[in-house]
């Protein structure tokens, strides 16, 4: 007799088969790893612009940044606010790119919504429960984070309250956890990733600049997530991490970023994903990345 669960729907007990989606023409959850990228934060129309122009020519669908900053401390920067999203709007309908923005509070909502194609919780609000309710009634997926500090039972049960209210769409993404450890920023826990595909049936993706904090640890810790069973991966890239305004000690340069996709894709194969990352070539034509 199988235990009972705490969590029900969320759980491969309940749903045999495996969730999966689309976004903007985009399949989550099947059999091509897809990928999301871009910087921590908004910070100009520029600087967005630059990087929705580079993953566009690379095949990449999604570009994430943050419009509204949760800092530590509240003389960092907050974000651009309704600004950034007027940026992420513009950019998506130029370089027809998916959006994907973290929602910071309920009131923000209807402002989120319009400007978004996967509205993201944050590790703060992963234990927000009133919010995660509210989520569940919404008709666009979810892309979840798992808490610093929370278990990967509390990750799912989280989930679990957005389905309840109906929404399905909810994409898991394991983020780092604080542990002892100083050395890293999180401690990326990459066994969260196979247990979370072995007792979920939810998409389960990887954001491996959060979950340490170090950009040279980046690549290493996107090919072990993939080989885990990571079905995406989220990564912060930036024009120039050095004079970024909010994380550039995890963000990616653009020939960083480039440099990291085909051990990626080594790793995509290995777990049976497909891939279709493509490097630009100066002439205009495209050139496939090969191992």
């Amino acid at each position: 007799m199988s235990q009972r669960l705490p969590y029900q729907l969320v759980s491969l007990n309940w749903k045999k088969s495996r969730t999966v989606f689309e976004v903007k023409g985009t399949e989550i959850g099947g059999e091509d790893l897809f990928m999301i990228a871009g910087p921590c934060a908004v910070e100009s129309e520029d600087q967005i612009e630059k990087v929705a122009a580079h993953i566009k020519e690379l095949g990449i669908p999604f570009i994430r940044g943050g419009a509204y900053k949760p800092r530590t401390s509240p003389y960092n920067f907050q974000g651009l606010q309704e600004e950034g999203l007027e940026y992420l709007k513009i950019v998506s309908d130029k370089y027809n790119l998916g959006v994907v923005t973290e929602l910071m509070d309920l009131a923000l909502l209807p402002k989120v919504y319009d400007a978004t194609d996967i509205i993201q919780v944050g590790a703060r609000n992963m234990k927000n429960y009133h919010m995660l309710k509210e989520l569940g009634k919404v008709d666009k997926p979810i892309l979840l984070k798992r808490g610093m500090d929370a278990t990967v039972e509390e990750w799912l049960l989280a989930a679990e309250y957005i389905l309840l209210g109906g929404n399905e769409k909810v994409i898991l993404c394991e983020r780092g956890i604080r542990t002892f450890d100083t050395s890293v920023r999180n401690t990326m826990d990459i066994s969260a990733i196979a247990l979370a595909k072995q007792l979920s049936h939810l998409p389960v993706i990887a954001d491996p600049s959060q979950g340490t904090g170090k950009r040279s640890l980046v690549g290493p810790m996107s090919a072990a997530a993939v080989v885990a069973g990571a079905d995406g991966l989220m990564i912060e890239i930036h024009p120039d991490p050095e004079n970024a305004l909010s994380d550039g000690q995890q963000s990616l340069n653009f020939d960083e970023f480039d440099e990291i996709l085909p051990s990626i894709k080594g790793a995509a194969e290995l777990a049976g994903k497909l891939v279709s990352f493509s490097k630009q070539k100066k002439d205009g034509q495209k050139q496939f990345i090969k191992i």
